[in-house]
């Protein structure tokens, strides 16, 4: 069996946050159930880790040549146009993970030096911000590995 490549700090980080969801949203249900009334400040919480979830579980799955796209073309092209292919696939999705790292960027560094807090806890609203740039940095980081797996012939695409 062929081992798949791994990224496994994004794998844990998106298995916690998702952890921690299940845990503040039966928290949620059980006070709800006893006191009539719900935790209001679950749902700021539950939507940052959403996100996070997300962003993480995005990262594996481009490491892992996960990601659904179709591969008719690339399957059908011979070796070098394939790998051209390849290569132009990667430099698409650089420049739309690079832009969202850049103005991800640029909307935490904001959110830090306005002050601005988050509506239900008055939390800074750069702590929850901030998880953006990075772990699409993260995306960078695993869409290059793959790229450069899939170019030495190390990653095969599903048939």
């Amino acid at each position: 069996m062929k081992r798949l490549p791994d990224a496994r700090l994004e794998r844990v980080l998106a298995s916690l946050a998702l952890v921690i969801i299940s845990l503040i949203s039966l928290t949620n249900v059980v006070t709800r159930y006893v006191t009539g009334g719900s935790l209001a400040f679950t749902e700021e919480f539950s939507v940052f880790l959403m996100v996070v979830v997300t962003f993480a579980g995005a990262s594996v799955a481009l490491r892992r040549n996960g990601h659904i796209r179709i591969g008719l073309l690339e399957r059908a092209l011979p070796g070098a146009p394939r790998k051209v292919l390849i290569v132009f696939q990667w430099l698409c999705g650089s420049v739309v993970l690079g832009l969202i790292t850049w103005f991800g960027g640029k909307l935490a560094w904001q959110e830090y030096q306005w002050g601005s807090l988050s509506p239900g806890l008055g939390l800074p609203q750069w702590w929850y911000v901030v998880w953006l740039p990075v772990l699409s940095a993260a995306m960078l980081v695993r869409l290059a590995q793959q790229t450069l797996d899939r170019l030495r012939g190390r990653l095969e695409d599903e048939s």
